[in-house]
């Protein structure tokens, strides 16, 4: 099914792929066949990062910018959750309400978002990487020395998610559904910009810059864009993580949860939104499971190999190795040695020829 027609009105139940179709049901029916900690550990946090990969899969995917900075904006709203809303430590704390503490917290992670690539989008490549690292850096930095507002090294704990219409967001089952209705949501927000009038604007821009700009195009406008875009995603996916973990401290936006964003990105696959799932699954894996075959340690080993393997022979990631092995599949099938039908085709498709000829 063309993703055009998804959003025109123009397609039925018939024109969805039956493995789409069965995945769909697999997400929504997910709780009902595996325990509390495989929905809440294992279903609910792949949701939540692969969130945060998506607005760096846009930025970098539709627009060729690769910005390490986007965990660093997700902090930005956790933290912001925990010093508007309430907390445990008795620092900050201003006490309102979810309603009113989400969104703000939202959007000043994407008014950062958008100033952090005011700063970056003049430069490209490596530079633009290099930009958006010292910034998670500083941040970093600034958040665990800064006690009056950040609280410094310890954070903040006791943060805890609303009640709406007296279901607790913090039960595993209810958290799962909030967090696939909302990665569902960018999920098909994505797709759908990335076939609007900013997405192919955007895509040119990746492509062709001077080309563009000969043309009339404000690139370093579309860029800031991209950027506060990203930061919406990047946002709420950081608000979903401090209700995830209750709470939030300098760790959560160290330099290595920076990179982890990159990863899980890269091995998923760069070329379509459902790539960062795909790699968010896979590390979430990874990290509850492969500490019972290795040490707790060797972790980031573990994570650096498989990304280095994925690199060296899928450099579209695993969505990319999917997409060749299907392909390998109908090529096999449609091709049989043997089957004795080659000069009839043969004749066909010199008959055909002959056909145009004047």
């Amino acid at each position: 099914m063309d993703s055009r027609q998804l959003f025109s009105g123009g397609f039925s139940l018939s024109d969805i792929h039956p493995a789409k179709l069965a995945l769909v049901v697999f997400l929504i029916a997910y709780p009902a066949f595996t325990s509390d900690f495989f929905t809440y550990q294992i279903g609910a946090y792949s949701l939540i990062l692969g969130t945060i990969a998506l607005s760096l899969m846009m930025l970098a995917g539709y627009g060729g910018m690769v910005s390490l900075a986007q965990m660093t904006v997700a902090g930005l709203a956790g933290y912001l959750v925990a010093i508007l809303g309430d907390n445990s430590m008795d620092v900050m704390g201003l006490g309102w309400p979810w309603w009113m503490t989400a969104p703000v917290a939202i959007l000043s992670a994407a008014l950062f978002s958008a100033f952090i690539g005011a700063i970056s989008v003049r430069t490209e490549g490596i530079y633009t990487i290099m930009i958006t690292l010292a910034i998670g850096v500083a941040f970093f930095y600034f958040v665990r020395q800064n006690y009056p507002v950040f609280n410094g090294f310890t954070g903040f704990a006791g943060i805890e998610p609303p009640t709406v219409l007296g279901v607790y967001w913090r039960d595993p089952v209810p958290f799962y559904y909030l967090t696939l209705f909302i990665a569902a949501g960018f999920f098909f927000a994505v797709l759908y910009a990335s076939r609007s009038t900013f997405g192919l604007s955007l895509q040119a821009i990746r492509d062709n810059p001077r080309r563009m700009r000969a043309l009339g195009y404000d690139v370093t406008l579309h860029r800031i864009a991209a950027y506060f875009m990203s930061g919406v995603i990047a946002g709420t996916a950081g608000v979903l993580m401090v209700w995830f973990n209750g709470r939030i401290s300098p760790g959560s936006v160290g330099v290595d949860v920076v990179i982890d964003i990159l990863v899980i990105a890269v091995v998923g696959g760069m070329r379509h939104p459902i790539g960062p799932f795909l790699g968010a699954i896979a590390f979430v894996l990874l990290e509850n499971f492969a500490i019972d075959l290795i040490d707790r340690e060797r972790f980031n080993t573990v994570i650096g190999v498989a990304f280095l393997l994925i690199v060296l022979f899928s450099p579209d990631g695993l969505l990319g190795l999917w997409n060749r092995t299907r392909e390998k599949i109908r090529f096999g099938r449609k091709v049989r040695p043997g089957y004795g039908g080659t000069k009839t085709n043969d004749r066909h498709a010199a008959g055909s020829l002959e056909e145009t000829k004047p």
